[in-house]
């Protein structure tokens, strides 16, 4: 899944849980409300999963860089 996909889900899931949850509470659906309480966390932690991946890789990226710039200074 690409890094725009995946946040788009993870958007998606946190409003909709969000919707299940407050609706749960309205109507004394406590299961509902449950279940829009646990879309609206797998939301959030996808989205936070997704920037931790991407802060990974411009670490990754950056370390490259520094290792073939002082390897280029070599020759």
């Amino acid at each position: 899944m690409s890094n725009a996909k995946g946040k788009i889900e993870a958007t998606k899931d946190k409003l909709v849980g969000g919707v299940k949850e407050k609706v749960g509470k309205v109507t004394g659906n406590e299961k509902l409300e449950l279940k829009g309480k646990i879309q609206h966390k797998k939301g959030e932690l996808e989205e936070k999963t997704i920037d931790m991946v991407d802060k990974v890789g411009e670490i990754t990226d950056d370390i490259a860089e520094n290792i073939n710039d002082t390897l280029d200074k070599d020759k």
